[in-house]
């Protein structure tokens, strides 16, 4: 049995983890609301906005724009969303197993190059061997200010890489929010825009102002309203990680105290009958 010094100081350690990671929980529970509220209010409009661009890219000619282009894939960008911090669970180590697996699906010739938004991603990948053409961070500051204006700027970077040739397809890697607790691993093909589920294109389209304007104008902003809402759900799905992670230490700490409790009363139980029976034996000792 372990003395009540060792108990004590693993007491007091126990106890100041639990208060750390209690506070970590209700700071994600706080940052958790404004993100959920986030990525619900723009679903509905990113997959609307995106319904309308898969319908517009089944009647467009390959003089009106190249999103839609279907190339021979030579070279595939990845966008790999995890988060600039741990402690989340197995947030961010589900997001690496299935970017690993794209890749390793990938067929035989094609290059693979990683976009890490956030830190985890790129300090896995960039360790990596089989990426042929490395692994790009540019992306991880995104996180410090999650707005559309701020994650524009670097899907214009994507799509200009695109148009002119660089990458031939772009697929999002990224936890799409559920609740706090359950998050589903999404890949998500950004380009070429996938046409629609159904056939369209024998609809007769009234466009105002002129067809090119609309698409000069819907398409861009489709596209960075993607990967704006990919950076939502997997803000939000990293708050609800890290809340429920958190929820779990310190429901675990607060368990392996009481334990840690009951061993030292124990002890010091132990302690004092000791002492009790040292004393009794030597008083009849000098009686005797």
């Amino acid at each position: 049995m372990p003395n009540l010094k060792e108990v004590r100081n693993r007491i007091t350690s126990v106890n100041s983890t639990m208060q750390i990671t209690s506070a970590m929980k209700m700071v994600s529970a706080a940052k958790l609301k404004k993100a959920q509220d986030a990525i619900v209010e723009m679903r509905p409009y990113a997959e609307k906005l995106t319904e309308i661009l898969a319908n517009l890219s089944g009647n467009m000619d390959a003089s009106e724009g190249n999103y839609a282009e279907v190339r021979e894939v030579k070279k595939v960008l990845l966008v790999a969303y995890t988060s600039n911090r741990g402690l989340c669970g197995a947030f961010n180590a589900n997001i690496i197993k299935r970017t690993r697996k794209v890749i390793e699906n990938t067929e035989a010739g094609v290059e693979i190059e990683v976009l890490s938004v956030g830190k985890k991603a790129y300090d896995f990948f960039k360790k990596t061997p089989y990426i042929a053409s490395g692994v790009r961070e540019e992306a991880n500051h995104l996180y410090d200010d999650v707005t559309f204006d701020n994650i524009a700027g670097v899907a214009e970077e994507v799509m200009k890489a695109f148009s002119e040739g660089a990458y031939d397809q772009v697929l999002l890697v990224y936890n799409k929010f559920k609740n706090a607790a359950s998050q589903d691993i999404t890949v998500e093909q950004m380009l070429p825009i996938l046409p629609p589920e159904e056939a369209v294109t024998d609809v007769d389209y009234i466009f105002e102002p002129s067809k090119g304007e609309i698409l000069d104008e819907l398409i861009p902003k489709a596209l960075k309203t993607q990967f704006y809402k990919a950076i939502l759900d997997s803000n939000a799905s990293e708050h609800g990680a890290r809340m429920t992670a958190m929820h779990q230490a310190t429901d675990n700490a607060g368990t392996l105290l009481k334990e840690l409790k009951l061993s030292y009363n124990k002890a010091r139980q132990a302690a004092i009958t000791t002492e009790i029976l040292e004393i009794t034996s030597g008083a009849e000792a000098l009686n005797g």
